[in-house]
């Protein structure tokens, strides 16, 4: 009998700490066919709707958002320039599936390659890009997984550029939209994602963007499709309203177009429950800071992305913001050094953290000068 009681109180208690337990932010679901999708708030990377999201999936075509990541990257240190010319190797020319029939030795400049890449979802741009960065495609590829090491995909590895099925190719829906969120760092991804017509060697081939939902959906502006048939239909997609940006990525949806519908209804629940409240926008000047020992007596700050919060409509009440900036600092500052940081509150909840940072340099200024404002502020005495 005491045992029995033993296993009553047990049971009551767990019970009792399930219906504590805070419940997942993504509990509602939508009527999607795909087997996996998620629904992620650009701005904070919180999900807010999700299903299977860790399963590991054949990814298709949608390799290709971390492939541009890398070879944009390049871009943006200099590695590479636009004009730059690619050729095509034997290698590049064997590819199969959606290509734009690159033939041994045709040179394309490193932009036009992108484009290829981004609209018309070309197999053969992936590898002579590839080739043309790390010197094999081979060597690429591991540095895609490295890529993907460093932004802590654990269901993510890739053994290809372009997203043919292969044995151990794979991701996850939550691991590809973590990947358009780090997408989302360099704004030619979405210039060339949203291209939706491009025409190649002198308008000798036209490219039409795979992705639908540029047509389709109010706000879509990114990224990129994927189909085989292990695959399915799937896409990784973003769209923005008024100030909010939402990434809808679908896997394995079973019929043709389903990727695009599916991927609709993720953001139309978004757009219909959700909203953007901004604060202050990115680069606006949110205060100033005096200057110790310096040729000016103060700089202004700016913030350094977008202050605001997702916020469920209804709700804008519950932000809150604090600016935390020093009483002063000593000179020499340099232009874009972080002074300070603005503070955003989502339901007393610390939420978002944005750096406040120099909005120009500030010298130190010389001894004559420093000599010369002591005795005026003397004499004003």
């Amino acid at each position: 009998m005491r045992c029995q009681r033993k296993i009553g109180l047990m049971v009551m208690l767990v019970f009792l700490i399930t219906l504590s337990a805070p419940a997942k932010l993504y509990a509602d679901t939508v009527d999607a066919k795909a087997e996996a999708y998620v629904l992620m708030d650009a701005d904070s990377g919180k999900i807010l709707l999700a299903r299977n999201e860790h399963k590991r999936l054949a990814p298709a075509s949608m390799t290709k958002l971390m492939t541009l990541i890398l070879a944009l990257k390049d871009l943006e240190d200099g590695k590479v320039g636009l004009k730059d010319k690619v050729i095509t190797s034997e290698e590049a020319w064997k590819m199969g599936g959606s290509q734009i029939y690159l033939e041994p030795g045709e040179e394309l400049t490193y932009e036009d390659m992108l484009i290829s890449i981004a609209v018309g979802s070309a197999n053969d741009a992936c590898v002579a890009v590839a080739e043309h960065l790390e010197g094999t495609h081979k060597n690429f590829v591991e540095r895609m997984n490295r890529e993907a090491k460093m932004l802590g995909l654990k269901d993510t590895h890739f053994v290809n550029s372009y997203g043919l099925s292969a044995p151990e190719h794979y991701t996850s829906a939550y691991d590809m939209a973590v990947i358009a969120r780090h997408a989302l760092a360099d704004p030619r991804i979405l210039e060339y994602t949203s291209i939706k017509e491009y025409n190649l060697r002198q308008g000798e081939f036209k490219l039409y963007n795979t992705n639908k939902l540029l047509w389709w959906y109010q706000g879509a502006d990114g990224f990129k499709t994927g189909w085989t048939n292990e695959a399915k239909y799937c896409l990784t997609a973003t769209a923005k309203r008024d100030g909010l940006r939402l990434i809808g990525v679908v896997m394995a949806a079973p019929e043709s177009h389903g990727n695009f519908r599916d991927a609709m209804k993720l953001f139309n629940y978004g757009f219909a429950r959700y909203t953007y409240k901004s604060i202050s926008p990115c680069c606006s000047v949110c205060g100033v800071v005096k200057i110790g020992k310096g040729v000016k007596e103060k700089v202004e700050v700016v913030a350094e992305e977008d202050v605001g919060s997702i916020v469920k409509k209804g709700d804008e009440k519950k932000i809150a913001s604090e600016l935390s900036l020093p009483a002063y600092v000593d000179a020499p500052v340099k232009k874009g050094q972080k002074l300070g940081e603005y503070l955003v509150y989502n339901n007393g909840q610390l939420y978002k953290k944005v750096n406040l940072v120099a909005n120009q340099d500030v010298p130190r200024s010389g001894i004559i000068k420093e000599i010369m404002k002591m005795l005026a502020e003397t004499y004003l005495l």
